[in-house]
């Protein structure tokens, strides 16, 4: 729009820098070679990050990228959502046209919330799972773009960013997987005070291993001296001028130029603020006065509105911004015009009077007013808002608020949408009476439809109900809970129970998001108000919402007629959606009853019809449920069938948690069959799409299992810490709980710490099962019972084995039986707790494989088929015939499947056990061949077999050499040989081996020494 205008100020000199620009640099080969890169660059105001970025997009441009730059705009607590991220894609739009359009094919609809020229946004529930698939949508937006070439994407100004626009650079910094792309963002360090809304972000990108945050530090004093040489034009400054330079600036880039400018002009002020303003007030006064309409109308004025703010010539208005252009206080970016730097035009408002600026902001609210087209179409709601609040007029304020309000939701924008109708509340009691009755209610009759939102004017109580939502939606629960203690003490005393239900209803959600019952007696209250009132909508949640608290809590009769009455009350009012919401929960439970195949038959009605409606907000616990309850009862196929589906539909839907969770599932599916490749390769996907801690800390707890069952106790430890950071002061349900448990039992028997992994499992089995977690309670308890027998030869284990071989017993007492799975897991926990007895007999996993055979679940048969292999060896002495070869038999099974999925623990115990007993494990099916050089059981000489039962009696080495007429140094070797033989490391294991084996038997009668009271044969005679 304005010519360029030279700048004495701006070094020509690119200063410093050169390892930050290296970094970029390297990030962009990367990027070009298809590795999405992410930067974040931080340094306090005016240190350089801006100069940094305009080189790096030069040097990418030059390379063949495209290159645009979004600012986030500082619009105080209004906010405007999206902004960097619309200001990009209109870029973008403008610089590849039919290739974007391409790319949004289908989806423009969806993506016209971020760049309103692709045509109407779609009207939707407007819940967090559209907003998750806006997100989804402009990351594959992304992707496509930089398919075939390399994109760079810069956002400045981070630390004004609105939530939103956080949230989906967040999201995208996740998501990037295979683009040729650059993202970048920059942010003022110092303006990040402890409770700055960046500050979480930051700290997440330091977890992300993908994002390289970059700190620009203040120049040295030779990059200052260079800065300076680059001003003067190329002559070396004085070294007097450097020194104070130097230190009144700190390094600081923009006060370097400042003070240049200044002291070159003007003489140096004594402050910054009048350092700031120095050169505006060497301005004539007209353009000062433009300047600081500049500066009220935002971080960026669009010409065609500053014309007509301004009110003067187009000659004038021109002439006072080449001015201000050509001092460097203003850019044109050639659609309007920005201050070079944000510290300027915070001291420009800072100078103005209070009656100034609220004239001013008027100015500014009644020219967007008459011509809103001045203004792209994204933004025009929130600053007409900003505007009119700033002016200081509650009656213009008040409506434009409630619209940007709604805009701000339409975009799923709810936490900016929050502090809109915030400021409304704020506005609400200073608004002419008349003014607030003609206002309509904000376009959300669904936040609570029963209570006649939409039917009058907009009441103060519609207004905290809409801000509750938007709280709730933003996750802002603590701000939720104070609007519903609002709007509860302000119906005191009021005739409205609906609406006191529903807000009772409200507060009981909120409270059941962070503990379980927490939201019981708000419930009851909400309960208590429509006693006696005819059947209503508020009715039905309320039944849902208590059918589904009774439902995650116990079994009970109670749980089956709640959500009976709930499906009945909303059929009768006509609430579908609470309708469907029910009938899922009863489907559930009937499943998990034992009635799968009714069970089983109403989820997937339920699931058909909200795929059918389109209900985003049930379409999560649909396509989740589902295959997880096929899944806890044992039909794997259909569980796994069902589960990529879903996967299919929530990446169409952009439902990413939804997506993790499924494939958490799906390698849940795949780990049980033996196909632990293809789990572990869900597990990774789960980590990757998981947006919030619980499907994450899920899938952390599945890869721990997997790589512990693959003999990787490294990783499983480091994956048990990562699992308790991700659910660390999160509300774990039993589904996460349970496996959670397990985990850490596993860790810590496999540590020894055996009371530990008591503890655990105590805590984890206290108090009832709730249904749906059966399927992760059996597994619990084998583990806990797998754990006691095969410690129960150590000494530090035997306290208190009796009362934890009891407990198990009495938590399985309860535990269902109804399905084959859970019968087979049942008959598995209980073998292994007559294992930890010494009571087992190969009877008993002889159950327990008959259970298990028909069930694809292979590893599990094959550790039925070690342990009865193991009995059988030990009921028999290690002798030969036919149990030898039936033992030889399943150790072959065993460890054919063993080696075929990767268990090497697994393998290697029944390889060990092979060897013990003398038996090869040739893979043809031939019967087995003894081992070479086998003389007796287990490899065992005579000699041997005599030296094992006494070292079983707890005999010493000198001891033994007495007993049997050798020398302490022969007894020794035999007891290493023994030792080697049996595998074992300790004289305490192989006396457990010989005891739990029948190897304790001496061959030939007892030989004793010579001595008083006794005779040479060893018949005791005294």
């Amino acid at each position: 729009m304005l010519p360029d205008v030279e700048s004495r100020s701006v070094s020509p000199v690119f200063v410093g820098r050169s390892t930050e620009l290296a970094a970029l640099t390297e990030g962009l080969a990367r990027a070009t070679a298809g590795e999405p890169q992410a930067f974040v660059v931080g340094g306090e105001a005016g240190v350089g990050k801006t100069r940094l970025l305009e080189e790096y997009l030069a040097a990418a441009r030059a390379a063949g990228a495209v290159t645009t730059v979004g600012g986030c705009v500082e619009l105080g607590a209004d906010g405007l959502p999206f902004a960097p991220f619309a200001a990009v894609l209109r870029s973008l739009h403008r610089q590849l046209g039919p290739e974007l359009a391409a790319a949004a094919a289908g989806q423009e609809d969806e993506l016209a919330r971020l760049l309103p020229e692709l045509g109407e946004a779609r009207q939707s529930a407007g819940d967090e799972l559209d907003r998750a698939r806006l997100f989804e949508l402009t990351t594959r937006l992304m992707e496509k773009l930089a398919a075939e070439r390399t994109l760079v994407i810069a956002v400045e100004d981070l630390h004004w960013a609105d939530r939103s626009t956080r949230e989906l650079l967040g999201y995208l910094f996740r998501s990037l997987h295979r683009a040729r792309l650059v993202l970048l963002a920059t942010y003022r360090t110092d303006d990040i005070h402890r409770r700055h809304p960046l500050r979480p972000f930051l700290a997440e990108t330091e977890r992300t291993r993908s994002v390289l945050r970059v700190e620009l530090c203040p120049f040295t004093r030779p990059e200052v001296a260079a800065q300076i040489t680059g001003i003067r034009g190329g002559d070396e400054p004085p070294e007097e001028l450097v020194c104070t330079v130097f230190e009144r600036s700190e390094g600081n880039a923009f006060f370097v130029e400042e003070l240049i400018a200044s002291r070159s002009d003007h003489g140096m002020s004594e402050s910054l603020r009048d350092l700031l303003l120095v050169r505006l007030e060497a301005l004539d006064d007209g353009t000062q006065e433009i300047v600081r309409l500049i500066a009220v109308g935002g971080s960026a004025v669009e010409h065609g509105l500053l014309t007509e703010v301004a009110g003067c010539p187009e000659g004038q208005l021109l002439a006072a911004l080449r001015t201000a252009v050509g001092a460097n206080l203003l850019t044109a970016d050639g659609e309007g015009y920005r201050f070079r730097h944000s510290l300027m035009r915070e001291a420009v408002l800072d100078d103005l009077l209070p009656g100034e600026r609220t004239r001013l902001n008027r100015r500014y609210a009644e020219a967007l007013a008459a011509h809103p087209q001045l203004v792209a179409r994204d933004q025009r709601a929130a600053r007409l808002a900003s505007y009119w609040y700033q002016a200081g007029d509650p009656a213009r304020a008040l409506p434009a608020v409630l619209d940007a309000s709604v805009d701000a939701r339409r975009r799923y924008a709810y936490a900016e949408q929050l502090r809109l109708l915030e400021r409304a509340l704020e506005l609400w009691d200073g608004t002419p009476a008349e003014v607030r009755e003609a206002v309509r209610p904000v376009e959300r009759p669904e936040a609570y439809p029963a209570c006649g939102a939409g039917k009058g004017p907009l009441r103060l109580l519609d207004l905290l109900a809409e801000a509750l939502t938007a709280a709730q939606l933003s996750a802002q629960r603590d701000r939720a809970r104070a609007i519903a203690k609002q709007a509860l003490r302000l119906l005191e005393g009021e005739s409205e129970p609906l609406l006191a239900a529903w807000f009772w209803l409200q507060r009981s959600r909120i409270a059941d998001v962070l503990m379980p019952d927490a939201g019981l007696e708000d419930l009851r209250r909400a309960q208590e108000l429509l006693r006696g009132l005819p059947p209503s909508a508020v009715h039905a949640q309320v039944l849902a919402h208590l059918a589904a608290q009774q439902a995650g809590r116990r079994r009970s009769p109670e749980s089956y007629r709640t959500v009976e009455r709930a499906v009945d009350l909303a059929r009768l009012v006509g609430d579908e959606s609470t309708e469907l919401h029910a009938r899922f929960t009863l489907a559930g439970l009937k499943a998990d009853a034992g009635d799968v195949a009714g069970g089983v038959a109403g989820m997937t009605a339920v699931r058909n019809r909200v795929l059918e409606r389109r209900e985003v907000s049930l379409m999560g616990r649909c396509l989740i449920n589902l295959p997880a309850t096929l899944a806890d009862v044992g039909e794997v196929e259909a569980a796994a069938a069902m589960s990529q589906e879903g996967m299919e539909l929530a990446h169409r839907y952009g439902l990413e948690d939804t997506e993790a969770w499924l494939s958490a599932i799906y390698a849940r599916v795949m780990a049980g069959l033996g196909r632990w490749d293809e789990s572990a390769a869900a597990l990774a996907a789960a980590r990757r799409q998981a947006r919030t801690s619980r499907p994450r800390a899920a899938a952390v707890v599945a890869a721990g299992q997997l790589a512990l069952d693959r003999g990787d106790i490294d990783t499983a430890r480091a994956e048990l810490v990562v699992a308790l950071r991700e659910s660390s002061g999160q509300r774990v349900t039993a589904q996460v709980a349970l496996p959670l448990a397990r985990l850490r039992v596993r860790i810590a028997v496999a540590d020894g710490r055996i009371e530990e992994a008591r503890d655990v499992l105590r805590t984890a089995l206290t108090g009832d099962y709730p249904p749906f977690t059966s399927g992760h309670v059996w597994p619990l308890l084998l583990t806990a019972a797998t754990a006691e027998a095969e410690l129960r030869d150590l000494p530090e284990a035997a306290v208190g084995r009796a009362a934890a071989v009891r407990g198990i017993r009495e938590a399985m007492s309860p535990v269902p039986r109804s399905m084959p799975l859970w019968e087979a897991f049942e008959a598995l926990v209980s073998a292994e707790l007559l294992r930890a007895e010494d009571r087992d007999t190969a009877a008993h996993w002889a159950r327990a494989i008959d259970l298990l055979r028909p069930l694809p679940v292979p590893v599990p048969l094959a550790e039925a088929r070690l342990r009865r292999a193991e009995a059988l060896l030990a009921e028999g002495g290690g002798a030969g015939g036919r149990t030898r070869e039936e033992a030889a038999g399943l150790l072959r099974q065993a460890r054919s499947v063993a080696a075929r999925v990767g268990a090497r623990p697994l393998r290697e115990e029944v390889e060990r056990l092979a060897r013990r007993a003398g038996l090869g494990l040739a893979l043809s099916g031939q019967a087995p061949a003894p081992v070479r050089g086998a003389t007796g059981g287990f490899g065992l000489t005579r000699r041997e077999r005599d030296v094992l039962a006494l070292v079983a009696e707890g005999r010493s080495n000198r001891q033994i050499a007495e007993e049997l007429f050798i020398s302490p140094k022969t007894a020794s070797v035999h007891v290493s040989r023994i030792l080697a033989k049996l595998e074992v490391s300790a004289r305490g294991e192989a006396a457990a081996v010989a005891h739990r084996l029948g190897l304790a038997a001496r061959t030939g009668p007892p030989r004793v020494a010579v001595g008083p009271g006794a005779d040479r044969t060893g018949t005791g005679r005294t």
